[in-house]
Parts: C-alpha cells; structure tokens; sequence
C-alpha cells in the first residue's frame, strides 16, 4: 500500500503566527497531538507537537539553569533553547527540521521513518505542498480495516490449509525448521514436534491462526532443552476454536 491510500487528506493545521494558546485549543478540540504548521503558501514551515510544550516556566518543567561554562562557550544554543521553552508563538516553538514522506512512498517506508526518528507523524508532501498527514492513528485504522475482513469464503482444503502453514514456518528464521509436524483434518489443525524456546510456541500457533479455512488449532507441541535433550515442558493440548 501507498501514503496515499492511507494519510489523512484532509487536515487540521496552523499558522506559523498563530498563538501558543490557539493552537493548543485546536489540538484540544481536534483530539490531536501534533499540528503541521503551513505557512500561507502551503508550504510546511514547521511541526508542533506535545513534545515542544513540554518544557515551559508556566509548568515549572524547564530545564535547570546553564553552568558559566555553558554560557560562555554556547551562549546561541542556550539563547534558542531560551526561545523555544519561553516563546508564545507557534513559529517560535515549532520544530523546524520535519521528517516527511511524499504521497506515492509504500508503508514499509513511512513506518521505518517513524521509527528511526521516533515520530508518530509524517507531514505528507508533494511539490512543496502539504497534502496529507500520515499518523500512527491511520495506520492503526487501516489495519482494523484488515482484521475485520472475513477469510475468503470459498471452501478451503485441507491440502492446502497444510501447504500454508508449513510454507510460513519455512519463511521464518526463527521457526525450528522441519521440526513442526501439521496435520490438517476438516480444518482442524494439530501441531505436533518439538521446539526450543518456548516463546516459538505462541508464533507457531498464530501462524496456524490466520490461515484461511483454519476452524481450530491443536497444539501438541513439547518443549526441548536444547543442551541436554531434557523435555522441559510437555505437550499441553489446546484446542483453540477461531
């Protein structure tokens, strides 16, 4: 999927001279936590979140006094640190340096800049100009979406249902491999064999979960010390009806 298919397109912003107390009200009232700051051209100046709020005289949060040290040798840090904790303008407060995305990037891309630099936005942008915010929020609702959707309707054979779970076991670095056996009868899955650590256990049994045509899983599945062969859990059937 693309930004595109999923951003907000339609989005509350604010101007880079509104007031400090503006935009919290629109943050407020629209239940955000980030506002982009578009300049009057369209074009992104800026983004103000919670985050630039946080250290302010008003909450007793600003950050202790600098040592003469730090004064003397980094007088222009400490002067915009100064700005930015005491200004009462949004262009005065706002982050500057925004990470963004344009409209046309995958998902994958979006999602790896967000957590690279710990974000939970990404202004979308395309020739200069703000045409979408792309928010963790969004990305959850999609997904929702996703989940909702009920496993194809067409029958589902047992062969196959077989060839699907073995085929993602296969895919997966971590699954102990040839060691899951799967048997299919009627949709109902039994997973037997042995594994090494038991969080393995709880994936193999997701894996076998959201394959269409599963009606219930069986697990049968013993827990091995690898080192010395020792059976350290035995097999616990559950029999988990989707």
């Amino acid at each position: 999927m693309r930004v595109a298919d999923v951003m907000t397109p339609n989005i509350v912003s604010v101007t880079p001279q509104a007031t400090l107390s503006q935009a919290i009200d629109t943050m407020v009232q629209a239940h955000i936590s980030g506002l982009p700051v578009i300049a009057e051209d369209g074009r992104l100046a800026g983004i103000l979140s919670e985050g630039d709020l946080l250290r302010r005289p008003e909450l007793g949060t600003e950050k202790a006094g600098a040592s003469w040290f730090s004064a003397l040798f980094k007088a222009g840090h400490l002067a915009q640190a100064y700005a930015q904790t005491h200004g009462r303008r949004v262009d005065e407060v706002m982050t500057r340096d925004v990470v963004v995305i344009a409209p046309n990037e995958r998902l994958e891309e979006a999602v790896l800049l967000m957590e690279q630099h710990g974000i939970k936005r990404l202004p979308v942008v395309e020739n200069g100009r703000v045409v979408g915010l792309l928010s963790r929020a969004d990305l959850v609702r999609t997904l929702a979406e996703f989940l909702r959707q009920p496993y194809e309707e067409q029958p589902i054979g047992d062969k196959d249902i077989k060839a699907a779970i073995e085929a993602e076991l296969q895919a997966q670095p971590w699954a102990p491999a040839g060691a899951i056996r799967v048997e299919v009868l009627n949709g109902r899955v039994e997973l037997s064999g042995a594994i090494t650590d038991e969080n393995q256990r709880k994936a193999i049994r997701i894996i076998a979960e959201n394959t269409p045509g599963v009606q219930s899983v069986r697990d049968n599945i013993s827990w091995i010390e690898p080192m010395t062969g020792m059976v350290l859990s035995s097999p616990e059937v559950r029999d988990e009806t989707n």
